[in-house]
């Protein structure tokens, strides 16, 4: 174990004292009030992340107009109302011995019409690639009117109590960074053009900012090191540019990377490397006197005490870690590692912020919830049944077991995780482990009996005479039956794939070609030795118009490079309507095609609910959850398991 003696060292920010050198990254919640006010679920948010030990809290993204709305629950800093719903989270903060920012933005071509009720702006009239809506072109005298925003907003959050505000000039994804990027600033004015007129903006917000606050209030800054993009801003502009942000008044710097069009730079996903712009924070280290912050999927303490040690940052920042574990500040410096609930970087967090939802997590179902995340003691202690050793029936365990029921689990396989243990054997995702291990520590740690190898049946369940029972028996995949030769012996299923029960190749078909499929395919297509080095033929035939479409976060992107990397082809549009000796027969724009010559057929066709007891057991309370009730996602699952541990 690294010994860690950087991390949590004091640190100084101008005027401003950290007590530690961890600082909580800028993350939406869509916490906030429909008025950009913080509410008190934001208060709790940001307050147990200051209890857990974090130094300095960079909030939300927080926009200087109500012209332009990032998050429909976004928070705002555009009017001198809402300084008193500041102070109250500033002061929640302070309480609890931690710092506080906003990260002030200008959402530019991300504020849609929908949200706002008018026509995005920005540098140049180039769209947003999520939203794709052409912005308008911003007027030198609108550009002044912007300034004046940031700088008005700075002096609100210093009234409230703010110890700092970062300005977000990252990710070519808002204002000041598209402003920068020569991917979308093409005026030819003095705020275009050569890298001092992309620039202007920036250094020009920064000044009149610091002639607001005055010169004892730290000024923050959000920079990408490098959009690594073919014309993006790439690291030597970046190392030119950090000294003149620290001239025009910026106090510290942190160092992201990537663009909105390449966004799984910007928040690395599962299985990518950690810490993957240290380097970045490096260089502008050595180009600069204040203090670096380097950020990006940053999820160990011995990763963030490592980048201090070796003198790549002066400070590090970490966002989905601390959703997933508030204390981990707490528990990394009294070294009780094992109790840091792990973030493989699913993202989950971040989509349902982009699908307008609050904030949640896939290992701590309160994010979001602090308000009402308290775990009371059970009125009655009660022997309480959990059958399946799923995610959810392991949450469901553990919470209960917490609250003071006797609880036994009992799982019919030798080892617990369900399908999460499934989903850890494609590439890329080998981090799921983490949590199953995690999981099955705390259920241990709570007090749950488990018993392995355990198949439950309605007489099993008499002889233990529980009070509750919680069927938690997940899922098992969807085989259809209408489909003429699907009996046959070379038609296998992902699930025996990934558990290692078939062995497939050198040819394959997958039928089905959502995330199962799509990550099925990637690890039989996987190469595995010298022999194979480009790994199996193989091919996914998906009904809809794309694959992966129910894999809503940033690790699409790369799965479906790695399909072509590796030769996958892949047919869209498509049913499979029979299975042949040597193939599929499928329909495709009405026409009849056939795949020949293939070794095994593997479906990935879905899941179905794995429940055969409860219409069997009569007279005891049982409550059914996760995939047993329906499939759906591990997020679901274990946040269902936490609701049913609270409840009984």
């Amino acid at each position: 174990m690294t010994k860690i003696k950087n991390l949590f060292s004091p640190i100084k920010i101008r005027s401003m004292e950290v007590r530690n050198r961890l600082v909580m990254a800028p993350m939406g919640t869509n916490l906030a009030s429909q008025e950009g006010e913080v509410t008190p679920s934001l208060i709790s948010y940001y307050e147990a992340r200051a209890r857990g030990g974090v130094g300095l809290i960079i909030t939300d993204d927080t926009t200087i107009t109500s012209s332009a709305i990032y998050h429909p629950n976004g928070l705002r800093l555009h009017d001198d109302r809402l300084i008193q719903s500041w102070k109250n989270l500033t002061q929640a903060v302070h309480a609890q011995g931690a710092k506080i920012a906003p990260q002030l933005i200008h959402p530019s071509f991300n504020a849609p019409s929908a949200f706002s009720g008018v026509q995005p702006v920005a540098a140049s009239p180039i769209p947003s690639r999520r939203f794709r809506e052409i912005p308008r072109e911003l007027t030198v005298e609108e550009i002044e009117k912007i300034i004046e925003q940031f700088a008005e907003a700075s002096r609100r959050a210093q009234e409230a109590g703010c110890d700092a505000v970062q300005i977000h000039c990252a990710h070519a994804h808002h204002l000041l960074g598209s402003f920068l990027s020569p991917l979308y600033n093409k005026r030819t004015d003095a705020y275009g053009g050569s890298l001092e007129g992309r620039l202007r903006l920036p250094l020009e917000v920064i000044r009149h900012i610091r002639s607001k606050v005055g010169p004892g209030f730290p000024i923050l800054i959000r920079i990408s090191g490098d959009e690594f993009q073919p014309g993006g801003l790439a690291i030597e502009e970046s190392r030119y540019i950090a000294p003149l942000l620290v001239q025009a008044g910026v106090d510290a710097i942190q160092v992201s990377a990537g663009t909105g069009n390449n966004f799984w730079l910007v928040i690395p996903p599962t299985g990518t490397p950690e810490a993957p712009n240290a380097s970045l924070a490096e260089q502008i280290k050595r180009r600069v006197d204040v203090p670096v912050i380097c950020v990006g999927r940053i999820l160990h303490p011995w990763v963030a005490e490592n980048l201090l040690q070796s003198g790549k940052a002066d400070m590090v920042a970490m966002g989905r870690a601390l959703v997933a574990d508030p204390e981990l500040p707490n528990k990394a410096a009294q070294g009780d590692w094992d109790e840091i609930a792990p973030c493989v970087g699913d993202s989950m967090c971040l989509v349902s912020v982009q699908m307008e939802q609050k904030i949640s997590c896939l290992i701590n179902p309160a994010a979001g919830r602090e308000e009402e995340a308290s775990l009371l003691p059970a009125t009655t202690a009660k022997k309480v049944l959990v059958i399946g050793g799923g995610p959810a029936g392991m949450e469901a365990a553990r919470v209960s077991a917490l609250r003071g029921h006797q609880v036994t689990l009992m799982e019919r396989t030798s080892k617990l995780g369900g399908q999460l243990l499934l989903a850890s054997f494609p590439p890329m995702k080998q981090e799921y482990t983490c949590i199953i291990q995690y999981l099955a520590n705390q259920v241990k740690k709570a007090g749950v009996k488990v018993e392995l190898n355990r198949k439950v049946d309605p007489a099993a369940v008499s002889s233990f005479l529980p009070e509750v029972i919680i069927i938690a028996t997940g899922a098992g995949p969807l085989v259809p039956k209408d489909i003429p030769g699907i009996d046959k012996k070379h038609v296998v299923t992902a699930w025996d794939v990934l558990a290692g029960r078939t062995l497939v190749g050198p040819k394959v078909v997958v039928v089905g070609g959502g995330k199962v499929g799509c990550e099925t395919a990637d690890f039989i297509a996987h190469p595995v030795d010298d022999l194979t080095p480009k790994g199996n033929r193989v091919t996914i035939v998906e009904m809809l118009e794309n694959v992966a479409l129910d894999e809503k976060s940033m690790a699409r992107s790369l799965l479906i490079q790695r399909l072509k990397s590796k030769g996958v082809e892949i047919i869209v549009s498509a049913k499979v309507v029979e299975i042949l000796p040597d193939g599929v027969k499928y329909l495709k724009e009405g026409r009849e095609e056939t795949l020949r010559g293939m070794d095994h057929i593997v479906l990935a066709m879905g899941a179905k609910s794995e429940n055969v007891l409860s219409e069997k057991i009569a007279g005891i309370p049982t409550l059914i959850i996760g995939d047993a009730k329906h499939p759906r996602t591990a997020l679901e699952a274990i946040a269902e398991g936490w609701e049913i541990g609270r409840k009984i």
